[in-house]
């Protein structure tokens, strides 16, 4: 039952899956996020989305599936809140391109 509670997600938002399965380095397991439906329409996430649907094609089961680390995906989902705000700076006009250090891993 408890799980059943854990696995809704309110309307306007959509549960991902990030992280990658196969990384030696970190170990980690893939982490679940859930995030604004809204974020799938941001230039930036649309590339992420690209990059998934190159690994792992349009049809898989339970959450969308991201490849990229975790701490990519914190740092993106910073950037995609940091640019929502009201107050943001204007005088970062390439504030759609994705540093070198943020990059998407493939399998």
């Amino acid at each position: 039952m408890q799980e059943d509670k854990k696995m809704k997600v309110k309307k306007g938002f959509l549960a991902v899956q990030v992280g990658l399965e196969d990384d030696d380095e970190g170990g980690s397991s893939p982490q679940r996020f859930v995030i604004p439906i809204s974020y799938l329409y941001h230039p930036l996430f649309k590339r992420l989305l690209d990059k998934a649907r190159e690994v792992y094609g349009y049809h898989t089961d339970g959450p969308l599936k991201l490849p990229c680390s975790v701490d990519d995906f914190l740092h993106l989902r910073w950037r995609i809140q940091k640019e929502s705000t009201p107050n943001q700076n204007h005088h970062n006009q390439s504030h759609h391109r994705l540093p070198h250090a943020l990059h998407f891993h493939s399998c």
